[in-house]
């Protein structure tokens, strides 16, 4: 008999089990999870953040706004330093050279085009536009010099996109090419078909000439 327990029943006391090496009172049993278990996809993945990770955007953009950004610099340097050269360079002069500066960034810089399935966004400096691009009811081509592709969607959602931008991003024209026939299908895009059509032969044909060019036949 262990020391310990002979000490406890001379005392009248119910001896004390030994305790296990390398268990604690505290520790608590382990969850094991099933390992076939599936997990769905939105249970770890919030719907929105499924859209950022397919969203595509303007590769072009980035380029566009730096040269807009060059060329107002430029502006502001040769009209501040003509000024300086002249001796007819104040602060008004200068404020005033700064605002047209200001002025030919904001004209000359693209709205940024971003698309995900289902919506298409365009972003300009002080508004915001989504279309929801898989209820469309409406595309055509605006009126005026500058010629833009007017979406509109069921939901009174409206945008408007230079055909450019589609041109020099492909996912962009698939993604809105490919919610645009969708919608034809659902019935609720009633006027289109002929400016998607044209839109879709320019993109073939200048799509064929980079080919051409790259290729060395044309």
């Amino acid at each position: 008999m262990d020391p310990s327990e002979h000490s406890s029943a001379v005392d009248g006391q119910a001896p004390v089990a030994p305790r296990a090496h390398g268990t604690s009172a505290a520790s608590a049993p382990l969850e094991v999870h099933d390992p076939h278990e599936v997990l769905d996809v939105h249970d770890v993945l919030d719907p929105h953040e499924v859209l950022d990770v397919l969203e595509v955007h303007d590769e072009e953009w980035a380029g566009e706004a730096r040269a807009a950004a060059g060329c107002a610099a430029l502006l502001l340097a040769l009209s501040l330093t003509i000024d300086a050269g002249t001796g007819a360079l104040a602060t008004a002069r200068a404020v005033l050279w700064i605002g047209l500066a200001a002025l030919l960034f904001v004209i000359l810089l693209p709205a940024r085009v971003s698309a995900a399935p289902g919506r298409l966004t365009v972003r300009g400096l002080w508004a915001r536009h989504t279309v929801r691009t898989d209820r469309l009811c409406s595309v055509r081509w605006s009126n005026g010099v500058a010629q833009r592709l007017v979406l509109r969607d069921t939901e009174d959602g409206r945008a408007e996109i230079d055909p450019r931008v589609l041109v020099a991003n492909p996912a962009l024209w698939h993604l809105l090419a490919t919610d645009a026939r969708g919608s034809s299908a659902r019935g609720t895009l009633l006027c289109g078909a002929t400016a998607l059509d044209q839109l879709s032969r320019r993109i073939d044909r200048e799509t064929a000439e980079t080919v051409f060019k790259v290729s060395g036949l044309r």
